[in-house]
């Protein structure tokens, strides 16, 4: 991919270009991760949480594991 550049504001932002954040699936909210490696600055998206954390609540039901786990097994 052909080299692009940006210009540092004032309070240290940068518009990451279009095409790039199309590219990498950057989108508003997405948290981005800065290092330094041998004078280059590295952004890595960061990870989200751990995979359960991500999908709690996608049902919408507000059961806690103890009722989850009684109407799986039904009555004993």
């Amino acid at each position: 991919m052909k080299s692009m550049k940006a210009r540092v504001a004032e309070r240290g932002q940068v518009t990451i270009p279009k095409r790039l954040r199309e590219r990498l699936g950057v989108k508003p909210g997405t948290v981005l991760e800065f290092s330094e490696e041998q004078g280059k600055l590295i952004a890595v998206k960061a990870g989200g949480l751990d995979p359960v954390s991500e999908v709690y609540g996608c049902l919408g039901r507000r059961l806690n594991t103890d009722a989850v786990m009684a109407r799986l097994r039904g009555p004993r």
